[in-house]
């Protein structure tokens, strides 16, 4: 029997989430399982991805193939690091802990590239925040100037219809008289 690491899709339509699973490769993809081996969910920036190192690497040294997007995932979060440390433990090339330290020093490096990202994702955002609300700012002070000159338009317009009514009322009462006569 040969076993593939692999994702299988759980999760709603537009929305997938993975289970990261070693599975007998002619099972369904989202058929039966040996064994859960972590998760997957791309729908977050950056990627969440929660895997258990230990037992990936131990269905590595028993053989298992990891499918292309496992093989990142797994390499992503260092399982595959750690296999090719331990074999080289195995191997009688390194102590336990030169290959201890090895990995730490990967994966701690690893862990400041992802909150970089973290950090520059989030500055942007705030950016983009900060910037959309200087536009919504200079768009009230602009509709609140056009509502002041609109209301300057409006008294002009009414002063005007007065002086032209009170104008006008003398002249009505000329022509009444006129055609009493």
């Amino acid at each position: 029997m040969s076993v593939k690491i692999r994702l299988q899709r759980h999760g709603k339509k537009g929305k997938p989430f993975y289970w990261i699973v070693a599975a007998d490769a002619r099972a369904k993809r989202d058929g039966k399982f040996l064994e859960k081996i972590g998760t997957y969910n791309p729908n977050t920036n950056p990627a969440t991805i929660d895997l258990n190192l230990d037992s990936a690497v131990q269905w590595l040294f028993n053989g298992a193939q990891p499918t292309d997007t496992a093989r990142a995932i797994l390499s992503y979060k260092g399982a595959l690091l750690k296999h090719h440390l331990e074999g080289g433990v195995r191997k009688g090339a390194l102590t336990a802990e030169q290959a201890e330290a090895k990995l730490a020093a990967w994966l701690e490096s690893k862990a400041g590239k992802v909150d970089a990202k973290k950090a520059g994702l989030s500055k942007a955002e705030a950016d983009a925040k900060a910037k959309a609300l200087k536009a919504e700012k200079e768009a009230n002070e602009k509709r609140v100037a056009a509502q002041a000159e609109a209301a300057k338009v409006e008294e002009a317009t009414e002063e005007v219809t007065e002086e032209v009514a009170t104008e006008e009322a003398p002249a009505t009462e000329e022509n009444n008289e006129e055609t009493q006569a």
